[in-house]
């Protein structure tokens, strides 16, 4: 089966300012609306297009993640890796695109396109599309390295990443011969959007569906070692997700909420957390994506305070 490719007709103002961060680990590659996005699998790569005239590919990213969510999350999740200096420009330029009325406040919901390892060609090796492309296209088109256009396509990036030596890209897949899946490397915004969705956008323990009052938690924290992946994350209600981090609660490695007696002791209150105590939290159905049974055992032997 081959490996697919898009073209993506890109923001010019969303490329020239993520084109200056090459420290930027992600990007969200944004659409003012929330269609779906089925294109690509994880680890397939989407290519970022100037607009007409200028037929030029001028970088691109492995595709990690894609779904809809309002602006707001999309800037707490990534703020300037949308591509924007500050939230309220984001949401001026979504309003744009979608001719909102003046005045309106509502949190669009937008379309996002989660690319990790970006990268951002030199002028002198930027591609021109294919011959297949049509100047009427104003969103993207899928190629397949099973197919001539789409196999070239991949030889010439994998052509100019050689020549740039990029950090990560060129270790991850070869730079000539069979196309391959590039395993996607997450950073924490998304982490967050990845958590988020496979827990259904409900707090793991207690099923609040508030989405701005829930946040990715990491279970082995990233600075300790622990990974941006699924298995080491749960959706947690927020302030669920502070009293985790400091050790008050945790997730028992058989999936049990368990309260400190701390809590009690040290602040003579906590009656709502323990009502909670005992209780099975809900899980991803995947089992790949469930909690780690060695990440949720590090956080009872280090974090907990019993």
């Amino acid at each position: 089966m081959g490996i697919n490719l898009i073209i993506a007709v890109t923001d010019d103002d969303w490329f020239e300012m993520l084109r200056r961060r090459p420290d930027i680990p992600e990007v969200n590659f944004w659409a003012p609306s929330a269609a779906n996005f089925r294109a690509l699998r994880p680890g397939e790569l989407f290519l970022f297009k100037l607009h007409s005239p200028r037929n030029l590919i001028v970088g691109g990213g492995v595709f990690a993640h894609a779904n809809a969510m309002p602006c707001s999350l999309a800037w707490s999740s990534f703020g300037e890796a949308n591509g924007a200096r500050s939230a309220q420009d984001m949401r001026r330029r979504i309003a744009r695109y979608r001719k909102a009325a003046a005045g309106d406040r509502t949190d669009f919901e937008i379309g996002c396109r989660i690319l990790t390892q970006p990268f951002f060609l030199e002028e002198h090796d930027w591609l021109e599309v294919p011959t297949s492309w049509s100047p009427n296209i104003v969103s993207f088109k899928t190629y397949s390295t099973d197919d001539r256009e789409g196999l070239a396509l991949w030889d010439a990036v994998q052509e100019r990443m050689a020549r740039r030596a990029a950090p990560g890209f060129g270790e991850a897949a070869p730079r000539f011969g069979e196309p391959q899946l590039i395993r996607p490397r997450l950073g924490q915004g998304a982490f967050r959007v990845l958590v988020t969705d496979l827990y259904q956008r409900r707090c793991a323990v207690t099923q609040e569906r508030t989405l701005p009052a829930l946040e990715a938690a990491h279970i082995r924290p990233y600075a300790e070692g622990g990974p941006h992946e699924a298995s080491n994350g749960l959706l947690l209600r927020r302030d669920l997700h502070s009293l985790f981090d400091a050790g008050y609660v945790t997730v028992t490695p058989d999936l049990r909420f368990e309260v400190s007696r701390r809590i009690r002791e040290e602040f003579d209150n906590g009656k709502h957390y323990y009502a909670l105590q005992g209780q099975t939290i809900a899980v991803p159905a995947e089992a790949k994506q469930r909690p780690d049974w060695s990440a949720l055992q590090w956080h009872n032997e280090n974090i907990f305070r019993g």
